[in-house]
């Protein structure tokens, strides 16, 4: 085992756990570390789960017929046409990220700040890291200037990257790159002969429909692969499910072969009776866009209040276009953080907002961003209840700050941001 890589638990899932201690220890906490959606699965799609139950086979390993026939017409309404033999559909998008890196082989270049796994998921099959900052406001995509600039000297120092990892809309920021970015960066892969995977599993939670976030795919079709899921739009992350697309191209149809043997290995095939609910899901009937329509709603409510309180604070913030994510930047206080709580770092920050009031947040630094700047990433997606009657009152309600657990949660987070810059709590 000594040469095998040393991998840190998921900060996300690390921390879950810790909150989750703590509660059962009878204290009152507040998770905004992980990205778990707290939302109840809708109804039609728990029926067509448990109609599926007699489903024990393993069956095809890239996915049934039908289910990558529903994927590909997922993408289809989103200008992306999608040949079915050229999906491929796993136990969650995650492990199906893996697979390609597998696939794929060679090095990987990951935006700076990224989703916590991409650099983990690198070591572990056996690839190099690079990391490349991201323009301002422009999360998920690397600087694609700074992208040919790193490839140049990683391939001058005998690295070998072969992939770019991005991810439209982002994690950890919240934030959307522009088609300017994404048009770039398609034509730096391009120049620079990189395969780019683009994780688009926040998709559907872009706040403004009329603006969605535009895939490298329609730029560079020959070389991106698209993966996403629906843990984020549906909230069923515990079903494990998740969904490639492969280029139709002579690289995509060799990638796709590669993939599904590593796939064959791994998981053999995904599950059957989730494969049936994830068929129905992708097929988008009016009850699943309207649900999802509900939920993206809710996010942007909720973000935006929550944005309030901490630009109200003193903190910089990137405007929030999609997600449940914020990742503000406490700079601006450094100062008095210092002096008022010795408060120097990232982790010194999520550590005074867990240990004096509860809330779980995660440091800059689990998404890979070096130094010690005072920046956290904040979920709001646990916020909207304790169970499911509340979620379920919260999608539905006309204005979800005024129910009394969601402004309790919020009068929280204003609380401990008023101790820690020292200014008066906001008043509900």
């Amino acid at each position: 085992m000594s040469n095998a890589p040393s991998i840190p638990m998921s900060a996300t899932l690390a921390a879950d756990e810790a909150l989750a201690r703590r509660r059962r220890a009878g204290e009152q906490v507040l998770p905004m570390a992980s990205g778990e959606i707290g939302l109840p699965v809708l109804p039609a799609l728990r029926r067509r789960l448990a109609a599926a139950a007699d489903e024990n086979a393993y069956g095809p390993v890239p996915g049934s017929h039908a289910l990558r026939a529903s994927a590909a017409g997922y993408w289809g309404r989103r200008g992306l046409d999608s040949d079915p033999g050229l999906v491929v559909a796993g136990p969650g998008s995650k492990p199906l990220l893996f697979a390609l890196l597998l696939a794929i082989g060679g090095d990987v270049i990951v935006p700076v700040p990224s989703w916590v796994s991409y650099v983990a998921q690198a070591r572990l099959v056996g690839a190099r890291p690079i990391p490349v900052a991201i323009a301002p406001g422009q999360g998920g995509v690397p600087d694609p200037e700074r992208l040919r600039a790193a490839v140049a000297a990683a391939r001058a120092a005998g690295q070998e990257p072969r992939c770019v990892v991005v991810t439209l809309p982002d994690n950890p920021t919240g934030t959307v790159a522009s088609p300017d970015t994404v048009r770039r960066l398609a034509a730096a892969a391009r120049e620079l002969d990189l395969v780019i995977v683009s994780d688009e599993i926040y998709c559907d939670l872009v706040y403004d429909t009329s603006e969605p976030a535009e895939s490298p795919a329609l730029h560079a079709p020959e070389r991106t692969v698209v993966t996403t899921g629906l843990t984020k739009n549906l909230a069923v992350g515990g079903w494990r499910t998740g969904v490639a697309r492969l280029p139709d191209s002579h690289m995509g149809r060799s990638l796709h072969s590669r993939l599904v043997s590593v796939a064959s290995q791994i998981w053999s095939t995904p599950p059957a009776p989730v494969q049936a609910a994830a068929t129905y899901a992708f097929g988008e009937p009016p009850e699943i866009t309207e649900h999802v329509a509900a939920s993206r709603r809710l996010h942007e409510i909720v973000v935006r209040a929550v944005a309030d309180h901490i630009t109200g604070a003193g903190a910089s913030l990137a405007p929030v276009r999609a997600t449940c994510y914020l990742y503000p930047d406490f700079g601006p206080l450094r100062d008095h953080l210092a002096r008022a709580h010795d408060v120097n770092s990232g982790e010194d920050l999520a550590g005074f907002l867990s240990e004096r009031h509860g809330i779980g947040v995660l440091p800059a630094s689990a998404f890979g961003e070096s130094g010690n700047p005072l920046r956290i990433r904040a979920a709001t997606s646990r916020l909207y209840g304790e169970d499911d009657e509340q979620r379920t009152a919260a999608l539905g309600a006309p204005d979800p700050l005024e129910l009394p657990w969601i402004r309790k949660n919020l009068e929280q987070i204003g609380t401990a941001l008023a101790d820690l810059t020292g200014a008066r709590a906001p008043q509900s």
